[in-house]
């Protein structure tokens, strides 16, 4: 006696729409970074302007954390290493 499986399929549109699902990558708050180095993180590596990454850094004082950039997984983990490099503490949602 087999056993049966099913196979699942999926329509194009199905899966282009998996591909196209928005990440979000987080900054959090913690007690290591200075303001200055958030924000020169911010100017440097995610192109924002000095007071776009001062309103940023603010908020995540204040908040305890923010997406502070939205993409494709992909793209997301490559910031996520690029920052942590810099000592930032950031996750990918």
């Amino acid at each position: 006696m087999g056993t049966q499986t099913q196979e699942e399929t999926f329509t194009l549109d199905e899966i282009l729409v998996s591909l196209k699902s928005i990440h979000r990558l987080i900054l959090w708050n913690d007690e290591v970074n200075t303001f200055e180095h958030v924000i020169y993180c911010l100017v440097k590596y995610l192109d924002y302007s000095e007071l776009q990454a001062e309103k940023i850094a603010w908020l995540v004082h204040t908040e305890g954390k923010t997406a502070v950039l939205e993409g494709s997984f992909t793209e997301m983990e490559i910031y996520r290493k690029i920052l942590q490099q810099e000592g930032l503490t950031v996750s990918v949602e």
